[in-house]
């Protein structure tokens, strides 16, 4: 026989409703009495009916997830982590991809496609804060990225000006004068792109330094890279330092140094961001910044269980910056290790 949820609360020694507020995570519960309650869950395999749930509720168990693209590793990831912080919490994700089109974002967020969500999570590169509000027409809503808060939508980013900062300093510490950077992205506004540059700046500045050169790309893709850094080697002054606003950007460029004769890190360092797997493996290994991606997740299916379950329409929106590391691997002159 299946257990049941007053079978859990016996085992658990708390109340019926202490139990249903745990499963269904609509009220605080101390995280002792949390944890007993969920040791019990587990011993019993009770599972809760969510369908039947969600109906009595008036929600369908559906959350939207929507990212620029699913081929990329940095997205294909972060999606996992949400889909994974978002089951545990007894949501189904349905998941799209925009590619950065400014009119696919609209129509996903304004209910045009006939799909019904208790909320969506959202990494936006074409649409602006304000227009996300309307569009979302009072849908629980999360954003990705360092857009400024409108509403009651929460944003949930990396201090990209910070990250992009010490990028910079690293690569300025051990001497290196000549230092570019990989990513520019004019069309996009005051996006990701446009801080990084900031950040970048800024260190350069702190170490006495301007950049040599600033690449603009069409997209943040390996062959972007490989393109920016022929580039880069056409210059009369080679560069010394590169740092890539991608691990992808950062592979392509390490790729087609390694075709010219270019040493790496001796004749020049390179960094990425991102922290992509390929980097971990590639020779040499990539230099790079690392978002925590799992706390992003879990940071933004957190916020957005408070905005469905909690009803907080008139909560203004909340800015959660997470944080990031600066891993330094053999590409900017860390001692080779076994991988």
């Amino acid at each position: 026989m299946a257990a049941r949820l007053k079978d859990v609360a016996a085992l658990a020694g708390v109340s019926v409703r202490t139990v249903s507020n745990v499963v269904s995570n609509t009220a605080t519960v101390a995280p002792a009495t949390r944890s007993r309650v969920m040791a019990a869950v587990e011993e019993l395999g009770y599972r809760p009916n969510l369908a039947a749930r969600n109906l009595r509720q008036g929600r369908t168990g559906l959350i939207g997830v929507v990212v620029p693209e699913i081929h990329s590793p940095y997205f294909g990831a972060l999606a996992g982590h949400l889909i994974d912080a978002a089951q545990e919490r007894g949501w189904t994700v349905l998941l799209e991809r925009t590619g950065g089109r400014a009119e696919l974002e609209r129509r996903l967020l304004d209910g045009s496609e006939g799909r019904r969500v208790d909320g969506m999570i959202v990494s936006p590169w074409s649409t602006s804060p304000a227009e996300l509000a309307s569009l979302a027409g009072g849908l629980p809503l999360v954003v990705l990225g360092e857009l400024e808060p409108h509403g009651a939508i929460d944003h949930v980013a990396l201090d990209n000006v910070a990250a992009a900062r010490s990028a910079a300093l690293h690569l300025a510490a051990p001497g290196r004068r000549r230092i570019a950077v990989v990513g520019l992205q004019s069309g996009l506004g005051r996006g990701t792109a446009e801080l990084r540059t900031e950040g970048f700046r800024q260190g350069l500045a702190e170490a006495g330094l301007a950049p040599v050169a600033e690449v603009e790309v069409a997209d943040l893709h390996r062959a972007e890279g490989a393109r920016a850094m022929r580039e880069l080697l056409s210059l009369p002054g080679r560069p010394d330092a590169v740092f890539c606003f991608s691990d992808e950007l950062a592979l392509g460029a390490l790729r087609v140094a390694a075709e010219q004769g270019v040493r790496v890190p001796e004749d020049l360092a390179l960094m990425g961001f991102d922290d992509i797997e390929d980097g971990r493996f590639s020779a040499p290994s990539l230099s790079t910044v690392a978002p925590d991606r799992e706390q992003i997740a879990e940071r933004a299916v957190q916020c957005l269980a408070e905005r469905v379950l909690g009803r907080l329409d008139t909560l203004p929106g909340r800015r959660i910056v997470v944080p990031h590391r600066l891993l330094v691997r053999e590409s900017t002159g860390a001692e080779v290790t076994p991988v």
